[in-house]
């Protein structure tokens, strides 16, 4: 099959640092290539890829020190999947609504992955007017606010099988991964390790929007001789921070649409006390790849049985359930039926227009 892939332009594919949705992308873009398929990545032209990459911009934006505007260079973008349009069989959207216009008025044969959370009162009217937009979801739970959303599959996000290494021999320290803001309640996690006895080692980004949140709540906490602030990481330093650690800890307060670092952590073989968020029990499975915890005192007492759970169940359950290889062969599905659809749709329109046609019917 011809595929397009259409990808946000903030962060390169794959991500230099932090960056969920472009990594999720990248991951989908390659194995779909390794399988054959003819793909065409629109992205930051500072991505990496085995396909053939139309640039939306220069450089990734967050990185970029004179990009102010973003949206102007998503419009160009846009502009060249329009034009390029006609030569594939499907486009796979990662832009949220952006498109949405364009794939009604003009019939593009798209779909559209939604990677964010979905429970904000601005997003109703949008998907209430494009009630017949086809998207997936990353999560059954994550369909919750918008359960009347044209949902046409649920596939979860997968990782290389041989991208991060499995480490069978726990470390001594608690490991908190991702991005500094009010709903990753890294204040949680800090709590968790005084609590438990334990270090923590700290690896996450600062954006702009959380700094005063980072300067209000967090810093104030950072004192303790067993807070280790690493900042952000690299893919590259991924497996020796997760699977050197004791335990990883994903202690939200939101309603989490997948959380890559789960099976990340899960593909270190490294267990995970998460609190029961969002698809936090879709992802994980209680007693195997770690604990699912509702209140601090859980999360706590789960630290002290973190070493029933074996590292190599969790390693297990990644390959079984999460790997990249699972993920693009269920989104090659959804392509097959979409242009089987299609080419339905077509042949009874080209039936409707023929009245010779008509006839032998």
């Amino acid at each position: 099959m011809k595929i397009a892939q259409v990808s946000p332009l903030y962060e390169s594919v794959p991500p230099k640092m932090y960056g969920g949705t472009e990594r999720v992308v990248s991951f989908l873009t390659e194995e779909l290539v390794a399988q054959g398929q003819d793909v065409t990545l629109f992205a930051s032209g500072d991505s990496q890829t085995s396909a053939k990459l139309v640039p939306g911009s220069k450089t990734s934006l967050r990185l970029s020190k004179n990009s102010v505007d973003h949206l102007a260079h998503h419009i160009a973008m846009l502009d060249d999947v329009m034009r390029m349009a006609p030569e594939f069989d499907v486009i796979h959207f990662h832009i949220d609504y952006m498109h949405f216009p364009l794939s009604r008025y003009c019939a593009l044969p798209s779909v559209t992955t939604l990677h964010g959370r979905l429970d904000l009162p601005d997003l109703i009217p949008v998907y209430k007017r494009y009630s017949d937009a086809p998207v997936i979801s990353i999560s059954m739970a994550q369909r919750k606010p918008l359960p009347r959303a044209n949902w046409v599959a649920n596939v979860h996000h997968g990782l290389p099988a041989d991208l991060l290494t499995f480490n069978p021999k726990a470390g001594d320290y608690l490991a908190f991964l991702g991005r500094i803001s009010p709903e990753k309640r890294l204040d949680r996690a800090i709590e968790i390790a005084k609590r438990a006895g334990m270090p923590l080692k700290v690896a996450a980004k600062i954006d702009n929007a959380d700094r005063a949140y980072y300067e209000s709540t967090i810093k104030p906490l950072m004192g303790d001789p067993n807070i280790d602030f690493i900042g952000e990481i690299g893919e590259n330093e991924k497996s020796e921070f997760l699977g050197n650690a004791y335990a990883y800890l994903f202690p939200i307060d939101w309603p989490e649409p997948f959380g890559l670092t789960m099976i990340e952590a899960m593909a270190c073989g490294t267990p995970t006390i998460a609190f029961n968020r969002g698809s936090v029990p879709e992802v994980m499975q209680e007693g195997l790849t770690g604990f699912i915890v509702n209140d601090m005192d859980q999360a706590v007492a789960a630290v002290e049985k973190i070493a029933s759970i074996e590292r190599t169940a969790c390693r297990n359950v990644f390959e079984k359930r999460f790997t990249s290889a699972h993920m693009a062969e269920r989104y090659i599905q959804v392509y097959e039926s979409m242009a089987s659809d299609i080419h339905l749709a077509a042949h009874a329109q080209d039936v409707s227009d023929n009245p010779r046609s008509q006839a032998i019917a």
